[in-house]
């Protein structure tokens, strides 16, 4: 892995790269703000953990246009990993927020220094598009009481709403329309006019509102005092223990962040015709929470709606996250009293905003649809597994919270996997247009005809364990036809093949030929023929339990007459 410190620098183009950078603040400040209070600390922390990651990640990652900083999904992560080690508001529980950033961000460089770049893999796309809609949904519910000036209840998605519901009664005229107007403002901005920051408008518009017409002693909730100046600098003061508690929520965190940064930056990447290095960007999202953690700030990752925005505004190197870097220091040091008189219902506002974007219902749509008759009579209620798996990580996360949430998500894709892989479809092949014909997938096929005499039977998965009884059954099945003297395996179809797969066919073949019949294996890959050559038939010397052939055309053509494997091959070639 190849470490040049700003490499994503190297050819900086001024003009571009000033202006995203300039675009990308307007946008990343009142995110960052709103982002903090997802987390339940201070809104200047999301502040706090900007510079620092932004310019750790210039120094060490690989994308061009990725822009770290405080996320939805990753604050809301903060908030229920942390949310059960200490009280909110306490300053224990910012302690521990900025030491979770710190610890995601050892472990993402322990995973860089190990190379497992791969792990994002094992959270399947659909899984995290359920856990992104859950974990959206349960933090807009959370956001819905300061949008409306009531209490917020406790509990998961679902005791939220109820809590709502019940006391939406005493909602605070005023407090509504100042967040209803907010949130129509930001919605109506980001469809009509995309290039201008739709965010910090409604920001601005809402402390005017607030200068202006004193809302604040109206009964209109503000965020309050907001600490000027940078913030303390070094390790936090967590203990060991503390320390330790947070090592199971931060592997989880550290996947949903690297996962969601990958995302975006192949995405840009894609299209300014470069490559990311995975390990590089584990590197750069680990430097760039411990940056954040040591400046008091929280757990960061990789937004796609800021990476979008830098894009579209011109970036072609992180020269522009850079620029935001900068812009982020001078509103720590001079302008957070501004934002003090800024609205809470405007900053909920905010925040819902940017979630709606992430319930992404027609991807589940494209998911369901994802389906066909055939696959419904080989799998029945697993026919449609990538949509199962999302919608179990959707009620994973609004029942039983965000990271148990991603586990069950997780485990039930596995689990769909493996069920699946269990039940191979096993293919009857017969042959097409006469007897020189390819031999094809007999349902799909009607007009093809059968070989008399000979079952062809096409595998259409690896054989391992879990499967491998279930395959004997199929061959056994038409193995009993007293009109079928042999029976033919397409392997083509077949990738790999385990020692219990193997010693199923050599005692199947046994077997079979105790009773007059013939079992065959036709077009094996390199990986089932080395399996094959190598699995002891339990027979000692005896020959092999199972003949091979080059092609399903010399299988069928050797049982037909009686031909040598060798004269099959020469006379039929390769031919399917």
């Amino acid at each position: 892995m190849k470490l040049p410190v700003f490499g994503s620098l190297s050819d900086p183009k001024l003009p571009g790269d000033l202006v995203a950078g300039l675009t990308v603040w307007a946008v990343l400040v009142p995110e960052a703000l709103a982002y903090a209070s997802i987390a339940v600390v201070s809104p200047v922390v999301g502040l706090y953990a900007a510079p620092g990651a932004l310019i750790l990640y210039a120094a060490f990652g690989s994308s061009r246009q990725l822009i770290i900083g405080p996320g939805a999904a990753t604050a809301a992560l903060s908030a229920a990993i942390v949310g059960d080690l200490a009280t909110q508001g306490a300053s224990d529980y910012v302690q521990l927020t900025a030491t979770l950033a710190i610890t995601v961000g050892l472990l993402a460089i322990a995973a860089a220094v190990l190379r497992l770049g791969f792990i994002a893999n094992f959270i399947s796309e659909p899984v995290l598009k359920g856990f992104i809609i859950g974990l959206a949904l349960t933090v807009m519910v959370g956001q819905l009481p300061k949008l409306f000036g009531i209490e917020k209840g406790a509990g998961n998605f679902f005791e939220q709403l109820w809590d709502f519901v019940k006391n939406i009664d005493q909602t605070s005229g005023l407090t509504l329309l100042v967040g209803g107007l907010s949130l129509v403002l930001v919605l109506g901005l980001k469809l009509w006019k995309p290039a201008i920051p739709a965010s910090l408008v409604a920001v601005l518009l809402g402390i005017l509102a607030v200068q202006l017409f004193g809302l604040d002693a109206s009964g209109v909730a503000i965020v309050g005092p907001i600490k000027s100046g940078l913030p303390s600098f070094g390790i936090p003061d967590v203990s060991g223990s503390g320390f330790l508690s947070l090592l199971g929520g931060s592997f989880g965190l550290m996947f949903i962040g690297f996962a969601e940064g990958l995302g975006a930056a192949k995405t840009y990447a894609a299209k300014e015709g470069y490559e990311i290095d995975v390990n590089r960007e584990l590197l750069g999202l680990g430097a760039a929470n411990i940056g954040a953690g040591l400046s008091s700030g929280m757990v960061v990752g990789g937004s796609l709606s800021k990476t979008a925005v830098n894009a579209s505004a011109g970036a072609k190197g992180q020269l522009s996250g850079l620029v935001t870097a900068v812009l982020t220091v001078i509103t720590i040091l001079f302008l957070t009293g501004l934002f003090e008189d800024l609205p809470e219902a405007t900053l909920a506002a905010v925040v819902i905003a940017a979630l709606v974007e992430l319930v992404d219902i027609p991807s589940l749509v494209r998911l369901y649809r994802a389906h066909t008759k055939g696959l419904g009579r080989i799998y029945g209620f697993a026919a449609r597994p990538d949509f199962i798996a999302a919608i179990a990580a959707i009620l994973g996360v609004l029942v039983f919270d965000t990271l148990p949430g991603l586990v069950i998500g997780i485990v039930v894709s596995v689990l769909l996997l493996l069920y699946r892989a269990s039940i191979p479809h096993v293919a009857v092949l017969a042959q097409a247009s006469g007897t020189n014909g390819p031999f094809v997938d007999a349902k799909r096929n009607p007009e093809a005809a059968e070989v008399p005499g000979v079952a062809i039977l096409r595998v259409e998965s690896a054989l391992f364990f879990a499967n491998a009884d279930a395959v004997r059954d199929h061959i056994r099945a038409h193995a009993a036809d007293e009109h079928i003297k042999a029976v033919v395996i397409d392997a083509e179809t077949v990738p790999a093949i385990d020692v219990t797969a193997g010693q199923m066919l050599m005692e199947l073949g046994h077997d079979l030929r105790a009773q007059g019949k013939r079992l065959v294996l036709a077009r094996e890959i390199g990986q089932v023929r080395d399996a094959i050559d190598h699995t002891d038939s339990g027979s000692g010397s005896a020959p092999p339990e199972i003949d091979t052939y080059p092609t399903v055309r010399a299988a069928v053509a050797a049982l037909r007459s009686g031909l040598t494997i060798d004269t099959a091959a020469e006379q039929y070639g390769n031919k399917p």
